[in-house]
């Protein structure tokens, strides 16, 4: 016969249970505040020092000076050339990424079958477990190449074929989660559409798309951000000439290129010229920054409108 419990016994348990559930609650707590503190950490430590470097370079020539020359003896500290290489790269590969991106998603979510999407989803979510350094070579000794086929003034290193690699890459970035963002919408919603006489292609345009724009917006930031930090495809195929150009069959330099190209040197810590990677890693967050903003803006409105 099993014993009875006593009056203790019933007294612990509810403690018991109370002490685990606290438990659990601090654990989670500290998981959520680390990624918190991390984040404080990388942001401290950026500001701290870059604001050595703004002691020694005035913040208007750092924003307005069209060379950026700091390893010079005739040293200039213009982020103008890093930054036109990084938006131009990022906007050649949202031009990829975005329209391949969304049309995947409407065909998984809509279109394919359920054996299909099970096969197709992990075969394009395993584009993002390829190395970036393997692409930078993909894109320094197979798309330049045919590029340069069809354009025989393109040189070796171009943004062009960096933009057109990249914006592969984040292919399942933008696909996944559109996907997901679509298959979300509530099935009512395309019932009736299809009840008013539409057709499979109107509704998935017309009705499913427009209701899930904030989870598609999400995306698109989600690839941007991932596009503006790429570093070992720009560093390889698109040089690390720091040159002030909008043409994408120039090469130039992105501002993760030149902290790869400077923290690989052995330039003493504490010289100016080792501050730039910090002011340049500064510019880098405050422009992900702005696009993390504007997308929770554009999510915000698109929930209000739909």
């Amino acid at each position: 016969m099993s014993a009875v419990p006593t009056s203790s016994d019933l007294a612990y348990r509810p403690r018991l249970r109370h002490l685990r559930e606290r438990a659990i609650e601090l654990l989670l707590f500290l998981a959520a505040f680390s990624s918190i503190a991390i984040t404080v950490g990388i942001v401290g430590v950026l500001v701290y020092e870059s604001a050595a470097f703004f002691r020694h370079v005035p913040l208007i020539d750092f924003l307005t000076d069209r060379q950026w020359t700091p390893l010079f003896d005739d040293a200039h500290y213009g982020i103008l050339p890093l930054m036109a290489g990084t938006l131009v790269t990022t906007a050649i590969a949202l031009v990829v990424a975005i329209p391949i991106g969304t049309i995947i998603a409407i065909y998984l979510s809509e279109y394919a079958a359920h054996r299909t999407r099970e096969i197709v989803k992990p075969v394009i979510e395993l584009l993002s477990a390829v190395p970036t350094v393997v692409y930078g070579y993909f894109a320094l000794l197979l798309v330049t190449p045919a590029l340069q086929w069809l354009l025989p003034q393109l040189p070796g290193f171009n943004m062009l074929s960096a933009g057109l690699v990249i914006g592969v890459m984040i292919v399942p970035y933008v696909s996944s989660v559109s996907e997901d963002a679509i298959r979300a919408v509530p099935m009512h919603i395309r019932e009736g559409s299809y009840a008013m006489g539409a057709t499979r292609l109107q509704t998935s345009l017309r009705v499913v798309v427009p209701s899930a724009l904030s989870g598609i917006a999400a995306a698109y930031i989600l690839g941007i951000s991932r596009a503006i930090g790429e570093t070992m495809v720009v560093a390889i195929a698109a040089g690390m000439q720091p040159n002030l150009s909008w043409n994408p069959m120039e090469p130039a330099e992105t501002i993760t290129a030149y902290i790869v190209q400077v923290s690989l040197g052995d330039l003493p810590h504490g010289t100016i010229g080792y501050q730039t990677i910090f002011a340049a890693g500064l510019t880098l967050l405050l422009m992900t920054l702005v696009f993390n903003i504007a997308g929770y803006v554009l999510r915000k409105r698109f929930r209000q409108a739909y």
